[in-house]
């Protein structure tokens, strides 16, 4: 049984980020729609598409309560239902060209609104509500969710070399990108060849991997390559969760422990390379401080994308 005095600190304190997050009020995040319409925009935006269904496993809401409140939300314009690839006569729920400028609005709402809460912390503080707020987060989940389950246990971070993880990481890698962007085996080859070139140099202090670890198995990555850019400047590589992991808030931590370790090394950057489309991936590095500084039409993942490098300067470099 847990202390007594921290089960009421909880308490308290969550009653007051219940208050002050805007919960009471019967709109949120400067909207017009209530919490469960909001927090629909932004599942159904992190997921891409979903099923009614799901959204109710997701929200942990009556199937008619959440059917009432998809109705609004197409009317409203910001939803649509469009059918499913693998069966069309399933219906899936999209966000509207609207539905994701009203999304953009919700982020930039929320995002300021955490930014000037964490300036009143420093920053030892706000790595530990980080990781305190996604293992409660995640414990509550599992208690809704009864008994856990294989794919419910909790994450742990681990850094340095795990054997299997130059293979883990390139499949990783290589089943999002084939399902996603119909990347083959040039993609999955590329990176497995600089995971493995890159795990020969982990003894260099200038460098590191952290791997997401669920029951013992290798579910998320990031590297920091303080070496092949030179100029005291570090690269941000192989950043990948499964599936299951979206939503957990450990891509969060994950990111937090790597660029914590960029901080610690003194770089005066932080880069690195995606492309175009990935958006949620993009916000959360904009939520660290990373701007996008270039834009091409490029080849260098085996297809024609628009390639983008994204910049996170370290506070001391600026002027």
């Amino acid at each position: 049984m847990p202390d007594a005095n921290i089960i009421e600190q909880i308490r308290a304190s969550s009653r007051l980020m219940v208050r002050e997050l805007g919960f009471m009020n019967s709109t949120l995040a400067a909207t017009q729609y209530s919490p469960s319409a909001v927090h629909s925009l932004l599942e159904i935006d992190s997921r891409q598409a979903v099923t009614a269904a799901q959204l109710v496993q997701v929200l942990g809401l009556e199937k008619s309560s959440v059917s009432r409140m998809l109705s609004k939300l197409i009317q409203a314009g910001e939803l649509q239902e469009v059918p499913s690839p693998q069966d069309a006569r399933v219906k899936q729920l999209q966000l509207t060209e609207q539905g994701k400028d009203s999304v953009a609005k919700i982020n930039h709402y929320a995002t300021q609104q955490v930014i000037h809460a964490l300036e009143q912390l420093s920053d030892a503080q706000q790595h530990t509500v980080a990781r305190g707020i996604a293992a409660y987060a995640q414990a509550l989940k599992t208690c809704r969710d009864g008994e856990p389950q294989p794919d419910s246990r909790p994450f742990t971070l681990h850094r340095g070399y795990l054997p299997g993880m130059i293979g883990r990481i390139a499949e990783m890698h290589a089943s999002y990108y084939s399902r996603h962007y119909h990347f083959g085996h040039f993609f999955e080859s590329k990176v497995a060849t600089g995971v493995a070139e890159f795990s020969a140099r982990l003894q260099q202090p200038c460098n590191g991997i952290w791997l997401v670890l669920r029951a013992g198995r290798i579910v998320g990555s990031v590297a920091i390559d303080g070496e092949d850019l030179g100029n005291n400047e570090a690269h941000l590589r192989w950043f990948i969760l499964d599936d299951g992991c979206r939503g957990s808030g450990i891509g969060r931590e994950l990111l937090s422990e790597a660029l914590a370790f960029c901080d610690r090394q003194g770089f005066s950057a932080v880069q690195l390379w995606t492309f175009s489309g990935l958006d949620a991936a993009r916000r959360l590095y904009e939520s660290f401080g990373f701007t996008l500084t270039q834009e091409w039409q490029g080849e260098q993942w085996g297809s024609a994308m628009l390639e983008q490098q994204f910049t996170r300067r370290h506070p001391s470099s600026e002027r």
